[in-house]
């Protein structure tokens, strides 16, 4: 078993969690009677999740998405209290990590999906807050558009949505996992030929026809399970505990 502070410490200075301006309160989120030996992770810090977790019998749940964003635990009433509730009563704790989860260069959702597509020549994309978060990169070799589309359903296990309006060859991409449709505007700016994010936004379609690039659209969830499986598989090669990634199936 592992002490609670020394994961969360490492977790914290791994992830740079100060440098990050957020409306999440990332780092530690709840605190338990301080041993871990068994960890779970997920993408949202949600009831259904815990539940999941608490089968497992897990000491320690980490969340891309938490429970404390800005003031949303001013009340500890309604869902607020379900989910405190059993997070006590099971003993477990919840670590967060939002944006330093995206932004990492090796743990963290775009990182990993660069390295999934295996996109070299990696460079900082997509400011929020005056940091990047998100990566662009090359291919090894140029390939149709299609094939690449094929790739990212296989990558993402998923269906993606698209916006095809840029090359039938591509080579240059750039990703920002989950809601950062808007980003395209970026892409397009800077002739990269496939943006890759998570959830579509009407603005988008037009910035993509505009500017004449090709995105994809492959759902907030599925492209937000990396960084999270990363970390597990961190945390159970330097501690000696067990680690298990939940997926709950949200397709969207």
């Amino acid at each position: 078993m592992t002490a609670l502070k020394t994961i969360a410490s490492f977790l914290d200075r791994e992830l740079n969690i100060e440098a990050f301006s957020d409306n999440s309160h990332n780092g530690l989120q709840v605190e338990n009677s301080g041993r871990i030996a068994r960890v779970c992770v997920g993408v949202d810090a949600s009831l259904a999740f815990f539940k999941e977790a608490g089968k497992r019998k897990a000491d320690l749940v980490i969340c891309h998405h938490g429970l404390s964003w800005g003031d949303s635990l001013k009340r500890i009433t309604g869902l607020n209290y379900h989910r405190l509730k059993f997070l006590m009563d099971n003993d477990m704790a919840l670590y967060a990590c939002h944006l330093p989860l995206d932004a990492h260069p090796r743990h963290g959702n775009n990182a990993q999906i660069c390295r999934a597509f295996g996109l070299r020549r990696l460079t900082p994309f997509g400011i929020y807050h005056g940091i990047p978060i998100g990566f662009s990169g090359s291919l090894p070799r140029a390939m149709p558009y299609a094939v690449f589309k094929a790739r990212a359903h296989r990558v993402f296990g998923n269906a993606v949505g698209t916006m095809d309006f840029g090359k039938r060859i591509v080579r240059t991409v750039a990703i920002v996992s989950g809601g950062a449709a808007a980003e395209i505007g970026e892409a397009g700016q800077k002739g990269i030929d496939v943006y890759i994010s998570g959830e579509p936004q009407l603005k988008a379609y037009h910035l993509a026809q505009e500017y004449g690039i090709n995105a994809i659209f492959a759902g907030h969830y599925a492209t937000e399970v990396f960084g999270v499986k990363a970390l597990a598989r961190l945390l159970a090669s330097r501690f000696q505990v067990k680690t298990e990634f939940i997926d709950m199936g949200i397709r969207f």
